[in-house]
């Protein structure tokens, strides 16, 4: 008789600066979708702690007063008196948590010293993104590119983790023990380097072979493409299945679509239209996945038109679009025939608020 084992929950707090420039509206969407971005990778958030800064402090991002806060939730102990003066306590926590989320990408040395100062795993903004990119990612060419974008980003990480680990194996000697040689922590940038240039080649080789697919397939057979572009959780691959009566793979969640899907548009039409799903877009996307991801956006690239999904249930609906905007001029598909299609009306309110949404909607893009 087999027993079903069950996945332990894993519990993480959010921690945030909120600097002057930003505003609460835009601060707060930022928040909520660190928080689905969590849920993604399977944590469930229990509580957020945010600081007001002008600036992020230069050892561990947070104030002195906040890391002391957070640490006592983590370790389920009372305030400080001091502390406990000027702030409210949250309501304690029991159980145990598993990570640190912080809303912005920090430097190796603040993840470091946060870390040792909370007594918990921190994972900023962009390994968030990256870890949920690398569960997801199932072609071989999602993988390289994900996998160049973490070798990228963990990288500068190596010193302060062998600073995380102490002295003992971060230093050899070289042969008779007369120099110092290369320490551990340069060998391994070595080899990750060396890694990156190999992925990269097998990027360049993957992308002109499918270069040469795609210009085969629209061009010989007399097909027209279609891309799907829009920002993660817009509705992108709920829209593809009615388009084009597939079952690709639907989640009301982030990321949940990686690897470019190609289906026929149904029914059938001629000429015969390719309807692609791409990966979706973010705010603050680290740089070094949009490089990654370009050949992925391809599709979008060599469609004769682009449906633009956007999701008009989120108030942020605005900063997403013009996100989608920036990315796809960032890789050279601004020119490239565009339709907004306004998703998820449904989920706006009842029917006098949809119909009012609806009517704003086409007032502001009559087109």
């Amino acid at each position: 008789m087999q027993t079903e084992v069950q996945e332990q929950p894993k519990y993480a707090i959010v921690a945030s600066v909120q600097r002057p420039n930003v505003c609460d509206a835009e601060f707060e969407a930022s928040l909520t979708e660190l928080r689905e971005l969590a849920k993604t990778l399977g944590f469930t958030v229990v509580h957020t702690f945010v600081q007001r800064r002008n600036t992020f402090e230069m050892t561990a991002y947070l104030g002195t007063g906040k890391r002391q806060e957070i640490r006592c939730f983590v370790k389920n102990e009372p305030l400080p008196a001091e502390l406990a003066e000027t702030t409210q306590a949250p309501a304690p926590f029991d159980g145990q948590i598993d990570a640190l989320l912080v809303d912005h990408e920090i430097s190796p040395s603040q993840a470091r010293n946060l870390e040792i100062e909370v007594g918990v795993p921190v994972m900023d903004r962009t390994m968030v993104i990256l870890e949920i990119f690398h569960r997801n990612a199932r072609t071989r060419a999602a993988r390289t590119q994900v996998e160049i974008a973490r070798l990228g980003y963990m990288a500068p990480r190596l010193r302060e983790a062998a600073k995380l680990a102490g002295q003992q194996g971060r230093q050899r000697s070289s042969v008779g023990g007369r120099d110092v040689g290369e320490s551990l922590t340069e060998l391994d940038r070595r080899k990750v380097r060396d890694r990156i240039a190999e992925l990269q080649k097998e990027i360049v080789a993957m992308d002109a072979e499918r270069s040469t697919q795609r210009a085969r397939r629209l061009q010989n057979q007399g097909l027209a493409g279609v891309a799907l572009v829009g920002y993660t959780n817009a509705g992108k691959s709920t829209l593809m299945r009615a388009l084009t009566g597939s079952e690709v793979l639907v989640a009301n969640k982030l990321f949940a679509t990686l690897d470019t899907t190609v289906r026929t548009l149904y029914p059938e039409s001629k000429p015969r239209v390719l309807v692609s799903d791409t990966v979706g877009f973010i705010k603050n996307l680290p740089h070094g996945l949009v490089a990654s991801f370009k050949s992925t956006l391809d599709e979008a690239l060599d469609a004769s038109l682009l449906l633009h999904v956007i999701d008009a249930s989120d108030p942020g609906f605005q900063r997403q679009l013009e996100v989608t905007d920036e990315v796809l001029a960032e890789i050279g598909a601004k020119d490239v025939p565009r339709l907004r299609v306004f998703n998820k009306i449904d989920h706006v309110g009842d029917a006098a608020v949809q119909a009012e949404c609806e009517a704003m909607l086409r007032a502001r893009f009559p087109d």
